[in-house]
């Protein structure tokens, strides 16, 4: 294919000797990781900065009912989505008028149950900074530091909010919370789990923003069903997304990075049924599932992939190359293949390698038809 993630933004590759240093890990050390995720995380510190998204649910409202007998909870209550806001809106992203023949086959809005009030989508626009903090190849999020990132992505956001007035920007801080590696650690999984001080970290630049977290993973030899669960105790935060890289789902044994990989539609509803309980059980507003493709067999069966109401699901266009050849791309696996909400990564590096000599700017990304609600930045 002509387009690839970057080669080099992996925290195993040899031309960044902080990952080295910081990600080949020892066995024992890899253990120790294992542990803190699977039990003993800080809770006191992962919920210090749980914050509602009051801010941004403008089509809802909370209350609370009376307590149920025998305990001090409250149940909130919110008003029923805006309906005819939530159709004009999707209609409105559809961009029929300037992409889309009168001949051609209307793909969008897709049909998707209603999400249930305190969705963000598609009333706003994410905008994330992407990365890695033991990186400086995989991402903005590892290669600036905090005092330098935060005004960047602050301006990269109010670029997105100029571009389009109507649709208020939220910023997002992506970290990939779980690394594929080229080589196979303790368990031969090929991959790296970061240790709760890290996620920490990414909750705590979010709330610098006023924005959300959303966490990004990378499961190398293991699995989408294995990997997840580890992360719940993030994701039962109000603030906490999700995003899966079929990229590095290597279900074939390859090693990462040698090939691309690939993850089926059951990988993904496994996800956003993890993430539906989540919601159902802890009263949260609907999750976010992000997942990245520039290939056709990055994800395979699209058409059995199943938005519910507590989980909208975002297909990102995450390719580099030229302006043309991303527009093709995101023609084909996102236009093409409708699941519910399009997103749109721009790498400020590998968009300007030649052949190519500029990113594509938010006015032509609005131009898409869909337009892209989730604008990630590597």
């Amino acid at each position: 294919m002509f387009m690839s993630k970057n080669s080099t933004k992996h925290p195993s590759k040899k031309q960044d000797n902080d990952q080295q240093r910081s990600l080949f890990v020892s066995g024992a050390c890899a253990f120790s990781v294992y542990l803190i995720l699977l039990g003993t995380l800080s809770f006191s510190n992962i919920f210090s900065v749980q914050y509602s998204r009051a801010d941004f649910q403008a089509k809802s409202a909370t209350a609370s009912t009376t307590p149920t007998e025998g305990t001090t909870a409250t149940v909130p209550v919110v008003m029923p989505l805006d309906t005819v806001a939530y159709d004009a809106k999707m209609l409105s992203l559809a961009n029929y008028a300037s992409t889309t023949s009168s001949t051609t086959a209307r793909l969008w809005p897709t049909k998707a149950p209603y999400p249930l009030a305190g969705a963000l989508l598609p009333f706003h626009r994410i905008v994330a900074y992407y990365g890695n903090f033991y990186s400086t190849k995989m991402g903005v999020l590892g290669k600036y530091p905090p005092a330098q990132m935060i005004p960047m992505l602050q301006a990269a956001a109010a670029k997105w909010q100029a571009a389009d007035p109507s649709t208020p920007v939220i910023p997002a801080i992506d970290y990939i919370a779980i690394t594929a590696q080229g080589s196979p650690g303790a368990d031969g999984k090929y991959r790296f789990r970061m240790p709760a001080s890290q996620i920490q970290e990414a909750l705590d630049l979010a709330a610098q923003v006023h924005g959300i977290v959303i966490l990004d993973i990378q499961v190398g030899l293991s699995s989408v069903q294995t990997e997840v669960p580890l992360l719940e105790p993030y994701l039962k935060l109000p603030n906490v997304e999700l995003a899966l890289d079929p990229e590095f789902d290597m279900k074939t044994g390859a090693k990462p990075g040698t090939v691309i990989g690939t993850m089926s539609s059951s990988d993904i509803n496994f996800a956003a049924n993890y993430l539906a309980k989540l919601v159902q059980e802890n009263n949260l507003p609907p999750k976010i599932l992000v997942v990245h493709r520039f290939t056709e067999h990055m994800v395979t069966g699209y058409q059995n992939i199943n938005p519910l109401p507590e989980v909208q699901i975002v297909m990102d266009m995450d390719g580099w190359g030229s302006p043309a050849k991303k527009i093709n791309t995101f023609t084909q696996f996102v236009h093409n293949e409708p699941i519910q909400f399009a997103g749109f990564k721009l790498f400020y590096v590998n968009d300007l390698k030649p052949p190519s000599t500029r990113m594509l700017t938010p006015a032509e990304v609005l131009k898409l038809s869909p337009q892209p609600l989730f604008i990630q930045y590597q």
